[in-house]
C-alpha cells in the first residue's frame, strides 16, 4: 500500500494488521468448529519498517508510528487470546510470543529499543539476538514464572512435535530442543547456542558465558563504500563495536552474560574466569 511508508511520502496507515488478525480469528474458529487440531503462525510486520498502522492507532501512541505498531500487536495478541478463551479451547492451546531479531536501532525513532543490551538487528550482540519469550497455555504451565533456559527460535519446531507426540526426523542433524519440560515442569537443560551471522559462526554461548569470535558492528556498501551505517547507534566499546569484521578465533572476546549482559566488559584473557570458560567452550 502507498499509504504505508511515510518515509516515503506515505501516512503510514494500514488496515494489514487487521486483515491479518481477522484471517488468524477465521482460521481459528473455523478449526474448533471442525474438532481439528491446528497450527497458527501468526507473523504481523508492522513493527518492521517501514512501520504503519490502522486508523484505530494511527497517531495514537507518543512513540510515534513504531509505538502506534505496539499498540496495534498488542490489541491483535490480545483478540487472539480472548478468541481461544470464548471458544474455551484456551486450555488445550499452547502460545508462544517472540521475534525474530532484536531491535533495529539504527531506524532511531521508526525502531524499538534493546535496553541494556549491547547494538541490534543484524549484529551478533545481545541487542541483535535476545528477544522477548512468552509462554502461554492456561492449565498448564503455571503464570508469572520467570525461567533463565537458553532457548532459540528454532526450538519451536521440536517442542511443537512434542506436543503432537510426533518424534524429530532421524535422518539430520535437529538443533531445537523440547522445551516442555522446562516450560511445564521448570526444569533446565544445559545446551550450546551458536550465533550466526550468514553462515559464519560469530559466537557460541554455553551457560553464562559467551564467546564472540568475530566482532562486527557496521554495514559498508561494497558499490558505494562511503555509504554506511552503525548497527549500534550510540554506543562505543572499545575493541569490540568495531567498524571492520574482525576474527578473534585465535582469542576469542568472551562475556559473562549473567554479570554483564550488556557485553561491555570482556573478560582478561589471562584470567582464571576465561581459561575456565574456554575450556568448556572450546571442545564444543
Amino acid at each position: 500500500s502507498s499509504g504505508i511508508n511515510a518515509e516515503y511520502g506515505g501516512t503510514g496507515e494500514s488496515n494489514i494488521s487487521q486483515i491479518f488478525l481477522e484471517e488468524g480469528l477465521s482460521f481459528i474458529k473455523s478449526q474448533v468448529k471442525a474438532e481439528t487440531p491446528f497450527f497458527l503462525y501468526w507473523t504481523p510486520d508492522a513493527t518492521h519498517g517501514p512501520t504503519y498502522a490502522s486508523p484505530m492507532f494511527h497517531n495514537k501512541s507518543i512513540r510515534g508510528r513504531y509505538g502506534d505498531a505496539v499498540m496495534e500487536m498488542d490489541y491483535c495478541v490480545g483478540r487472539i487470546l480472548d478468541t481461544l478463551r470464548q471458544l474455551q479451547v484456551d486450555q488445550d492451546t499452547f502460545v508462544f510470543f517472540t521475534s525474530d531479531n532484536g531491535a533495529a536501532t539504527y531506524s532511531k525513532i521508526q525502531g524499538g529499543d534493546n535496553g541494556p543490551f549491547l547494538c541490534g538487528k543484524e549484529t551478533t550482540y545481545e541487542g541483535g539476538m535476545r528477544e522477548p519469550g512468552i509462554a502461554w497455555w492456561p492449565g498448564t504451565i503455571k503464570p508469572g514464572q520467570i525461567t533463565h533456559q537458553l532457548g532459540t527460535i528454532m526450538d519451536l519446531f521440536t517442542t511443537s512435535l512434542s506436543l503432537a507426540g510426533i518424534k524429530p526426523p532421524s535422518d539430520r542433524i535437529i538443533d531445537g530442543i523440547d522445551l516442555t519440560p522446562t516450560l511445564i515442569a521448570g526444569n533446565i537443560q544445559d545446551r550450546p547456542v551458536w550465533y550466526y551471522r550468514g553462515d559464519e559462526m560469530m559466537a557460541v554461548r554455553v551457560g553464562a558465558y559467551k564467546a564472540h569470535y568475530w566482532l562486527w558492528t557496521e554495514f559498508k556498501g561494497k558499490k558505494q563504500p562511503e555509504t554506511y551505517f552503525s548497527f549500534c547507534q550510540g554506543q562505543l566499546v572499545p575493541n569490540v563495536t568495531v567498524h571492520d569484521q574482525v576474527n578473534h578465533t585465535a582469542d576469542p572476546v568472551v562475556f559473562n552474560i549473567n554479570r554483564d549482559p550488556g557485553e561491555k566488559y570482556p573478560l582478561g584473557q589471562h584470567s582464571a574466569e576465561y581459561k575456565a570458560a574456554m575450556k568448556v567452550i572450546s571442545p564444543i
